[in-house]
C-alpha cells in the first residue's frame, strides 16, 4: 500500500472528523502533510469529558486494534513515527490492561505511541488545550490562528484526530466502510447504552430501533448532556445525530431549575479561566441559582447573551445553545 492510497479512500468514503466539528478528515490530514516542519505528530484525542458523552470508551474497549491501526495508517502517511493518545485518565485505569500490550507490538514494529493520561475536562478535549496539556503548559486554549495543521505540538505540525475518525480510517482502509457512526443513548433511557447504526438516522429511528422511545413525556439532549441541543419528541422525527454523537433522555416533570443547575455546575466546574466572560460567568450563573432557588431569567439570559458573543472559546460560546433551545422548545419560553 503506497500511502496516498489511504487518502484515496478516505475521501471515498467521505470520512469526517467525529469529535464534534464533523471537519473532512482527508483534507486535515493533507494539510498536515503538506505543512513545513518535522517530525510531524500525530495524536488520538480520547478526552471525551463531558458528561452524557462515553461512546470513545466503548470504541477502545471493543475496536482498540482498528483505532491503533487507524493512527498507524495516519503515522505512514505522514512519514512519522511520533504519536500520542490523550485518554481520560479514568478510562486508562479500565484500559491499560489491554492498551500497553498492544502498543508494545506497534513499538516493535518502529511506532512510537506516547500514553498522556488527562485529568477527565470538558476543555481538555479542546485541541490546543490538549497540546498545552501534553507539553505540559497551563490546560487553556491557544489562539487560532495558527492551527494545529501548521502549528501544534512543540510547534510542529500536527494531525488531531478523535478515536471514532481513526476507528472509521481503518474501516475505510478495510474497503468496509458503510457510513455508520456510534450513537450513546443515556439518562433515563430504558436501554442505555452504545450503537453503530447509519449517520444519516433520524433522532427517532435512533431511539426506536435502539428500543429507547420512552413510553412517558420525556424530551432529549443530543451531541452533549451540558452543550447540546434541547428538543421534544416531535422535533425528533426529522433531526439527524450531530456533535459528539449523544442523545440523553429526560423525563418531560424535570424541574427547569434542576435541569439548569446540573449546566452550571459543569460549566463553572470546567471553566479553565482563562477569559473574564466565562470565567466570571459560569462563576455567576452557578451563583445565581443557588442565591435564589429558582431562575431570575432575566440575569440568566444577560449573562447568557454575553458569554455567548464574548468567551474566547467553545466552552463559553456553547452555554447558549442548551438554554435557549430548552426555554424555546421545552418551557416556550421565546
Amino acid at each position: 500500500m503506497t500511502p496516498q492510497s489511504i487518502i484515496d479512500k478516505i475521501k471515498k468514503a467521505g470520512l469526517i472528523g467525529r469529535g464534534g466539528a464533523g471537519f473532512p478528515t482527508a483534507s486535515k490530514w493533507e494539510m498536515v502533510k503538506k505543512a513545513e516542519g518535522s517530525p510531524k505528530y500525530v495524536i488520538c484525542n480520547g478526552s471525551e469529558g463531558e458528561i452524557g458523552v462515553f461512546k470513545d470508551f466503548y470504541i477502545l474497549e471493543n475496536h482498540l486494534d482498528k483505532v491503533l491501526k487507524g493512527m498507524a495508517l495516519a503515522m505512514d502517511y505522514l512519514k512519522t513515527k511520533h504519536a500520542f493518545i490523550n485518554l481520560n485518565a479514568n478510562y486508562y485505569k479500565k484500559l491499560k490492561g489491554k492498551l500497553l500490550p498492544a502498543l508494545k507490538k506497534f513499538k516493535a514494529k518502529g511506532y512510537d505511541f506516547v500514553v498522556y493520561e488527562e485529568h477527565p475536562s470538558y476543555i481538555g478535549g479542546e485541541e490546543t488545550a490538549l497540546l498545552n496539556a501534553i507539553e505540559q503548559k497551563r490546560v487553556q486554549p491557544r489562539i487560532k490562528p495558527p492551527f494545529p495543521v501548521e502549528v501544534g505540538l512543540y510547534g510542529k505540525p500536527t494531525l488531531i484526530n478523535n478515536v471514532e475518525t481513526f476507528y472509521d480510517v481503518a474501516i475505510a482502509d478495510e474497503g468496509k466502510f458503510d457510513h455508520k457512526r456510534f450513537f450513546c443513548v443515556g439518562g433515563k433511557a430504558k436501554n442505555p447504552g452504545v450503537f453503530h447504526l447509519p449517520a444519516n438516522s433520524t433522532l427517532q429511528e435512533v431511539l426506536k430501533k435502539t428500543k429507547n422511545w420512552p413510553d412517558f413525556d420525556f424530551f432529549v439532549q443530543v451531541g452533549g448532556s451540558a452543550s447540546g441541543l434541547v428538543l421534544n419528541p416531535d422535533q425528533l422525527k426529522d433531526k439527524t445525530m450531530f456533535g459528539a454523537g449523544s442523545i440523553e433522555i429526560y423525563r418531560a416533570d424535570m424541574k427547569p431549575y434542576d435541569l439548569l443547575m446540573k449546566w452550571f455546575k459543569f460549566y463553572s466546574e470546567e471553566s479553565c479561566g482563562k477569559c473574564t466572560p466565562c470565567r466570571e460567568g459560569t462563576y455567576q450563573l452557578h451563583e445565581l441559582l443557588k442565591k435564589h432557588k429558582t431562575i431570575p431569567w432575566k440575569e440568566v439570559m444577560e449573562l447568557v447573551d454575553t458569554m455567548e458573543k464574548t468567551s474566547f472559546c467553545a466552552l463559553g460560546r456553547s452555554i447558549g445553545l442548551p438554554v435557549k433551545s430548552y426555554r424555546m422548545n421545552i418551557l416556550k419560553i421565546v
